[in-house]
């Protein structure tokens, strides 16, 4: 009971449900109560007028008052539905019950009209009449007869309520259910968005009573999205404006290595410089990771992925020859993906730029491209160290880095490969390159083939 209180509190659909439902049903109780007491009634009526009818008969048509047959009715006629019909005088001389047929031992007294009798305890409806020629008859029928008959067809008026009551209860639940149809649509459209997407919901095909709150959450998005933005844009900034500076140390530091020093100072040079590529490398990560999350136009176009491969290669196959890696393209096999260049690249980039810088001296990187099941998978793996199972939710936020590296890094590379594939549909899965030895990483993004809407 306590759980069906909560559920009644708590949902609106359930309440509305459960209050058409209990009022249909009171109002057919209702209903069915005087519709019943109502035919009830009208039946003896109709049988009051049938005693009536069967008097006036006898007087105008001055039939005989004989017994039909040896017990007073006709032979084969229903027991159930007989009417008596005799001489009031002759009650004087009936002796029966009124149940095998003989003259019932009515009043003398009896006024004329109609009455109900009790006669040796069985009772009786009777009218009694007096005919154009002075004699008095009575009519007679067993009350638990009439009641029977009356009963059967108020109950008949009854069988729609029956039916229809509870076919009109599954079409109000059913009814109702649809109408908060486009609640829980919205409900499932607002859930299944990625971060990024912020934009409107449209509320043309909502119910009035839902676009007030359909606005509030559309104002609500605008505002998030532009503290977003603002956010993205003071990154942005943030970065540029440190950029000149850092750049402008990077030529100081250019210049003074031309200059006469000693070993020490040079050493030292040698670690400012290093400081301040790390810093310009930080920078850029931080630009990319803006744009990343910033929302792009939508691709007019479809990219290749194998043409995608052969640009990052370009850029970062002097990375990997001065570590003597490995790093190629494995099979022939394409896809063409509607989804921003720039992004592909970004994705590609940061992947394989973090394989070779993970990477062992002499190790390998294989990048490969296959179809299933209407998706492509890039897929790019190598021969480092990998990165455990219970690390791998961490390593997707911003500077986070695996415990115990030492290459040199922001920890922005992921961030932003996790960023795009949100924002574009993606989805990115990391596991071992070899599954035995739990060693090397493999990367796959699940690319969707269709083209977006």
């Amino acid at each position: 009971m306590d759980g069906f209180k909560k559920r009644l509190n708590e949902s609106v659909q359930f309440k509305l449900s459960f209050s058409l439902s209990l009022a249909i049903l009171v109002i057919a109780v209702v209903a069915g109560i005087f519709s019943f007491v109502s035919a009830f009634d009208e039946a003896h009526e109709l049988q009051d007028d049938m005693l009536r009818q069967v008097a006036a008969l006898f007087d105008r048509q001055h039939l005989p008052l004989a017994h039909l047959g040896d017990d007073g009715r006709a032979k084969d006629s229903d027991e159930e539905s007989r009417v008596i019909v005799q001489n009031l005088a002759d009650s004087s001389k009936a002796a029966g019950k009124g149940d095998s047929g003989v003259l019932l031992p009515l009043p003398m007294t009896q006024p004329d009209g109609l009455h109900t009798i009790e006669v040796n305890g069985e009772p009786f409806r009777v009218f009694v009449k007096t005919t154009s020629s002075g004699e008095r008859i009575a009519v007679a029928q067993e009350t638990g007869v009439r009641d029977e008959l009356a009963r059967d067809s108020a109950l008949r008026t009854l069988m729609p309520f029956l039916i229809l009551v509870p076919i009109l209860l599954l079409i109000v639940a059913d009814l109702v259910r649809k109408m908060f149809r486009p609640i829980a649509s919205l409900s499932a459209e607002i859930d299944q968005r990625a971060e990024q997407e912020l934009h409107s919901i449209e509320e043309s095909h909502l119910p009035a009573e839902v676009r007030p709150f359909v606005v509030a959450i559309n104002r609500l998005l605008a505002r998030v999205d532009q503290s977003m933005e603002t956010q993205r844009r003071f990154v942005a900034d943030a970065a540029h404006e440190l950029r000149s500076p850092l750049t402008a140390l990077s030529l100081q530091a250019e210049r003074l290595d031309q200059a006469d020093m000693s070993d020490l100072a040079r050493g030292r040079l040698v670690t400012l410089r290093r400081g301040i590529e790390r810093g310009q490398n930080l920078l850029d990560q931080l630009l990319s990771l803006a744009k990343a999350q910033a929302t792009l136009d939508r691709p007019k176009s479809s990219v290749s992925v194998q043409h995608v491969y052969r640009c990052v290669l370009e850029d970062l196959m002097p990375l990997a020859e001065a570590k003597h890696i490995d790093i190629g393209v494995e099979g022939e096999q394409d896809a063409q993906l509607w989804v921003n260049e720039l992004d592909l690249i970004a994705v590609v980039k940061n992947l394989v730029d973090n394989a070779i810088r993970y990477t062992p001296d002499g190790g390998k990187v294989d990048l490969s491209v296959t179809t299933q099941e209407g998706r492509a998978i890039l897929r790019i793996q190598d021969s480092g160290p990998g990165i455990q199972v219970t690390e791998r939710e961490r390593v997707f936020d911003p500077f986070y880095r695996t415990l115990g590296s030492d290459q040199v890094g922001s920890g922005l590379g992921l961030s932003i490969v996790k960023a795009i594939t949100d924002r574009i549909g993606a989805e990115i899965q990391l596991g071992f390159t070899d599954e035995v030895r739990q060693s090397g990483l493999c990367v796959r993004v699940y690319f969707p083939l269709t083209k977006p809407l």
